[in-house]
């Protein structure tokens, strides 16, 4: 199977991705969904396609799937030419489900494409399936059909899962927006559901924080401050046993090479530093509160984090700041409690405050921009950076190394 020929390509390399999970039953991420843009025009209709797929190919073969996929299976959008053009060669067949739109014609070429990577270990998806659909014929092929539940009736949605019930083909609901269509969605036999309903999450009972995890808040929040208070970590750290026991076990481990052992909370302080305890309660934090949700979420967490924090001096707050933002952002949908419950005691300003409730105050043009470029929002993408003052190639390198970041903290966790 032939290689492309990046020199005859005058496409810039992809820029921006975002990417959109599909879920499991259980709201365990199955894979993702990915989406590129290789400048920010690209978003119109007439020049999407066949640029937007080589860009997931170019970038991905670049950066690898591990860090854009969490080493779970690609959707990724295959054209007539990414097909014929045999371009899915370049990605390891393991890890790639070429996702085949209604608008690709599916003539004899196309078809031969689709057997010839399925010989080779790559799997299919018809997305946007309805019926009648002129890729009927060619069911066989399909190992995934992705059904979009906000553009066909509700009863043409049944139908459809019963259809492919038996045959084996996975169905995917696309466009699960609420609480209401996942269990729908569930009810009529889907298998998979692709969606961000899981961001916002609907409060299906009412409970407190578990006191250990108002700790992790409190050591965010004292740590997100310009100055440390010494004294005020130390009594959060002594407020907890599992906090306390980490960071010594961390401090004694092999990574520092201490000639003796570390016995105290103000000894540990001391010989951490102040940029080190800040990173080491982050992540402490981060991945704790995080326990026994989906991965995507802990990742996407940090991944705002790290974005929010590198272009915090355009907002006239602190990095810090921004970066607590960023990673409070999702604690809501972690903890499964409002977002207003999250805040309640932690010394945020006001700004971060409004932002975090309300989408408001001078912080939410950045909030707004982390959210576009998460969910590959181009045009607001474009808008947000105008008025921001950012440059934009800085927002798309901002992205790709809180991609990267993120995955290898997830990772070594």
């Amino acid at each position: 199977m032939p290689l492309v020929d990046s020199s005859t390509e005058d496409e810039k390399p992809a820029r921006f991705a975002a990417r959109m999970p599909v879920l499991s039953s259980s709201g365990k991420v199955f894979g993702y969904k990915l989406l590129f843009r290789n400048d920010f025009n690209n978003y119109f209709p007439s020049i999407e396609g066949d640029v937007a797929s080589r860009g997931v190919i170019d970038m991905s073969s670049l950066i690898g799937l591990s860090t854009l996929s969490n080493n779970l299976p690609a959707f990724i959008v295959a054209t007539h030419d990414t097909l014929v053009g045999e371009y899915l060669a370049l990605l390891p067949p393991q890890k790639v489900i070429a996702e085949i739109p209604d608008s690709v014609s599916m003539d004899s070429d196309v078809a031969q494409a689709c057997w010839q990577l399925k010989e080779h270990g790559y799997k299919i998806a018809f997305s946007n399936f309805r019926s009648p659909d002129p890729r009927e014929e060619f069911e066989g092929i399909a190992d995934f059909v992705k059904i979009d539940i906000k553009v066909l009736p509700l009863t043409d949605v049944a139908r459809l899962t019963r259809r492919f019930g038996e045959s084996g083909v996975q169905l995917i609901a696309e466009k699960v927006e609420t609480r209401e269509d996942f269990e729908f969605c569930k009810s009529v036999g889907f298998n998979l559901f692709e969606g961000y309903f899981f961001r916002k999450p609907e409060v299906m009972r009412a409970r407190g924080v578990q006191s250990n995890r108002m700790v992790y808040l409190r050591l965010l929040s004292a740590i997100s401050k310009p100055s440390l208070d010494w004294s005020e970590l130390e009594e959060i750290v002594k407020s907890d046993p599992m906090i306390y026991f980490r960071l010594l076990r961390y401090l004694n481990s092999a990574i520092f090479g201490l000639r003796s052992e570390v016995k105290t909370i103000g000894q540990a302080l001391t010989i951490l530093g102040e940029d080190e305890i800040r990173r080491w309660c982050r992540l402490t934090g981060m991945l704790e509160l995080s326990k026994n949700k989906p991965s995507d979420l802990a990742l996407a967490a940090l991944v705002r984090a790290r974005f929010a924090e590198s272009l915090s001096d355009r907002t006239g707050s602190s990095g810090s700041d921004m970066f607590l933002v960023g990673l409070l952002s999702l604690m809501d949908a972690i903890l499964e409690i409002p977002m207003r419950d999250v805040l309640e005691g932690l010394p945020l300003d006001e700004n971060a405050r409004a932002v975090l409730l309300e989408n408001e105050g001078p912080l939410s043009p950045l909030y707004e921009l982390m959210l576009a470029v998460e969910a590959g929002h181009w045009p607001k993408i474009v808008n947000l950076s105008w008025e921001i003052g950012v440059d934009q190639d800085l927002v798309a390198r901002s992205q790709w190394s809180a991609m990267e970041w993120a995955h290898s903290i997830v990772s070594a966790g």
